[in-house]
């Protein structure tokens, strides 16, 4: 027997709006603009330009007014025999006005052919004399290198892929006899098989080798370990350098390339470009307005043609469509307002938070902020304060600015004030800069050293602090 309960429950669910509106507030502003690209090719309902006004959704009527003040006033002549002006003697040159200024013309960036650095090595082979059997074996080796430009297989399992992948036998003979070849093509210390090898390579392509090349050869080929962990006294006492002598050899290897594919790849052609979400624009007042930069992000509005269609009586599946997609493009245009408007009270918070920041650009005036302080300010919850800030940059005065790096935790100095943690880091920076690069401080004394000057925090504090900052430990920063 079936019995019927009654349970209430209390759920979460969202709008077709503000879905849309979360799935755009995370977006960039060239995000964006490709989304909207998208939409436009999906919904016929949607098109670019701006709501038409009265005046240009009644044309006639507008029309007839201007007709009507032009008889009033009788400096208005309608010519209805066009004929008289067939045979003007005028040219058309005379009769054409430029302007457009060169700073007008748009010029798009010419698109590059980017080579690899794989197939400009494969270029050099070609040039050598091979027989088709060491041109597969040189290519097969080529197309192993990793993006460093290092060789990380050993030549036994290269020699089992070939003679696998091609159905002959290849031993690891002829891999390493046309790796030595390979070896000798540009740049030097290609498809080597660790950075000490590398750095041999290139010292043997020098053409001079004088004393200070002999003793940079012994360092990399004796005591590799000991350069990479900087151990310089030990370096002299086995090899038997004076201190000058060990100075000049070290500076020969620094000279050398560690990755030698670093300089065959365009790298430019990978990074993207930033573009900025936001720019502040400072009043003589002393106020900073913030407006938001969209760049080439064309205005939206319903196609007029089909929503007549969807006020006529069509059949279920005609009208089912028009009304499904007119829905769709009302909320994406509903959803890119609401998101210009929460992202621009939301740097709104930023700014008043970080005035004194914004005002002078001096990562010492930072506040501490956190998510939860600019959500109470604008009402909203920490999730959309997220969304709001995630990947995405300002133009200020002092630069592009990533609204991430904003928001910093609090440290308690020893007088009771609160400072951010970028003011601490900026200070640890001042000191590994300032600090004598042959006895390098320690994280213990950089620790005393932030003490003197008011900033109360743990050397394991320091120690997060200065791997964030991209900063080694004093044992790797020592010079002689």
């Amino acid at each position: 027997m079936q019995r019927q309960t009654q349970t209430q429950r209390q759920t979460l669910k969202y709008s077709p709006l503000q879905i849309q509106m979360l799935n755009l507030l995370h977006l960039t502003t060239m995000e964006l603009e490709q989304r909207i690209k998208e939409e436009l090719e999906e919904n016929p309902v949607l098109e670019e330009g701006k709501e038409e006004s009265a005046n240009e959704e009644n044309p006639d009527e507008y029309a007839d007014t201007v007709d009507a003040a032009g008889d009033d006033s009788g400096n208005v002549q309608d010519y209805y025999d066009w004929d008289e002006f067939r045979d003007d003697d005028i040219p058309d040159y005379k009769t054409y006005a430029n302007n457009q200024s060169p700073d007008n013309e748009l010029y798009t960036r010419p698109m590059v052919e980017a080579i690899g650095f794989r197939d400009d090595l494969k270029q050099q082979i070609h040039f050598l004399r091979l027989n088709d059997r060491q041109q597969l074996i040189a290519e097969f080796v080529l197309d192993s290198l990793d993006e460093d430009g290092f060789l990380r297989r050993e030549s036994e399992v290269i020699a089992d892929d070939i003679s696998f992948a091609n159905s002959m036998f290849i031993d690891g003979e002829e891999v390493d006899e046309m790796l030595h070849v390979i070896q000798q093509l540009e740049p030097a210390g290609i498809a080597a098989r660790d950075l000490r090898e590398c750095l041999l390579i290139q010292l043997n392509r020098l053409d001079k080798q004088d004393e200070v090349w002999k003793s940079a050869k012994r360092i990399v080929s004796d005591t590799f370990d000991e350069l990479g962990s900087r151990n310089y006294d030990k370096i002299m006492r086995v090899i038997g350098l004076s201190e000058e002598a060990l100075k000049k050899a070290i500076q020969l290897i620094t000279t050398l390339n560690p990755k030698p594919a670093s300089g065959l790849r365009n790298d430019s052609l990978v990074n993207e470009s930033i573009k900025p979400d936001f720019m502040l624009r400072y009043t003589e007042d002393g106020e900073i307005e913030v407006q938001l930069t969209w760049g080439n992000s064309p205005a939206l509005k319903l196609n007029k043609l089909f929503t007549q269609m969807a006020e006529q009586k069509n059949d279920k599946a005609t009208n089912q469509f028009l009304k499904s997609k007119m829905n769709s493009a009302k909320w994406f245009i509903d959803a890119i307002k609401q998101r210009e408007n929460t992202m621009l009270n939301t740097l709104r918070a930023i700014v008043k938070l970080q005035y004194d920041y914004f005002q002078s650009g001096d990562v010492k005036k930072l506040r501490p902020m956190i998510l939860k302080d600019v959500a109470e300010i604008i009402d909203m919850d920490i999730s959309t304060v997220s969304r709001v800030t995630t990947n995405k940059y300002v133009q200020t005065p002092f630069g592009i600015v990533l609204l991430k790096d904003l928001f910093t935790e609090g440290v308690t100095n020893e007088d009771g004030t609160e400072v951010s943690n970028r003011e601490i880091q900026e200070a640890i920076r001042e000191i590994t800069e300032a600090e004598d690069k042959r006895h390098p401080f320690n994280d213990q004394q950089i620790t005393d050293l932030l003490a003197e000057k008011g900033y109360s925090v743990a050397r394991r504090t320091v120690a997060k602090y200065r791997e964030q900052l991209n900063i080694p430990t004093a044992r790797l920063r020592v010079t002689i």
